[in-house]
């Protein structure tokens, strides 16, 4: 029984490789055939991932502050769950027209998918990122440490536009 491309095959091997060669399993997960329901579900867990890495910071300043980390938390959840896949949807239909403009030969599912695909790939550093600031705090070395992750987000965003907007019809390694 042969598995299908859906986003479990191999969901985790294909972040790991995407920090050796992130246009490649871009191009992969991307595949022959247009899939919104996995650049959906792609998303939602890279969304739902960093709202997990919002935790440990929540608890701790909600302990530092006195807040209720209920209403924090559900604060969190709004933004991440139900805003920001607003906002990155919109954010790729806007990069879609910008890169058409340019002479991108893109298709608008292969820019939600970079976008999508970016975030997701970079969650673990998010996550990283959320343990560090709950257990220390803010201090220089945690913040360093999320301009990793946020760093990484845009590094794996910008080769994944260029994979699909200017490198049609390259070798799949």
């Amino acid at each position: 029984m042969g598995m299908r491309k859906g986003l479990g095959a191999g969901v985790v091997s294909d972040i790991l490789r995407s920090y050796r060669a992130p246009r490649a399993v871009l191009r992969h997960r991307i595949g022959p055939a247009v899939d919104e329901g996995g650049a959906l579900i792609t998303l939602v867990l890279a969304c739902g991932l960093i709202f997990v890495a919002q935790w440990p910071r929540l608890s701790r300043e909600a302990y530092e502050q006195g807040k209720d980390l209920d209403m924090m938390v559900g604060g969190a959840l709004m933004a991440w769950v139900f805003i920001m896949p607003l906002v990155l949807y919109a954010l790729a239909a806007l990069l879609h027209v910008v890169l058409r403009l340019v002479g991108g030969k893109q298709s608008a599912y292969e820019v939600r998918m970079a976008t999508f695909w970016a975030l997701l790939a970079a969650a673990p550093l998010w996550l990283l990122y959320g343990l560090c600031v709950g257990f220390l705090g803010v201090t220089p070395a945690v913040t360093a440490v999320g301009f990793i992750g946020f760093a990484a987000y845009v590094v794996f965003w910008a080769l994944g536009l260029i994979e699909v907007a200017f490198a049609k019809g390259q070798p799949d390694v």
